[in-house]
């Protein structure tokens, strides 16, 4: 299993409207980065994912599935671009801010703390089980 990370606006798409697509999920449309689609690319089904509201935010509030692998994304009219979909599978117990994740010694490599805009980001699994224990959950998923 590989483990990722996916930033949003929470005034364009938040947790809350993750939670409400339930076991159905929503396609992670949208994305315009190369790098970010390349992440995208390497994702697999049941993989797992932090849900970071970005902007005003700056905080890891859940934790997703990828439910469905990359294929095209409708919305990108250059056909240059994929998706993937994914759902919700619980909430960060404690929201985790990217300051803390910069102030953790152990977290100093991790993408967020370097390369806070990248859209879709791996994280690595020892990074995963950290930011989890930080978040208050009892066991990571």
């Amino acid at each position: 299993m590989a483990y990722w990370l996916f930033k949003s606006e929470p005034s364009t798409w938040s947790w809350d409207d993750q939670k409400k697509k339930g076991a159905k999920g929503e396609p992670w449309n949208g994305v315009r980065n190369y790098q970010a689609n390349n992440n995208m690319k390497a994702m697999k089904k049941g993989d797992l994912g932090f849900f970071y509201h970005s902007v005003d935010e700056k905080r890891i509030v859940g934790i997703v599935r990828v439910i469905g692998e990359h294929r095209p994304d409708p919305t990108d009219e250059k056909g240059k671009f994929g998706l993937v979909v994914i759902e919700a599978v619980e909430d960060m117990p404690k929201p985790v801010t990217l300051d803390d994740v910069k102030k953790e010694p152990a977290l100093h490599e991790m993408v967020l703390a370097n390369n806070s805009r990248l859209s879709v980001q791996p994280v690595r699994e020892e990074e995963w089980k950290l930011v989890c224990k930080m978040g208050g959950l009892k066991k990571a998923p």
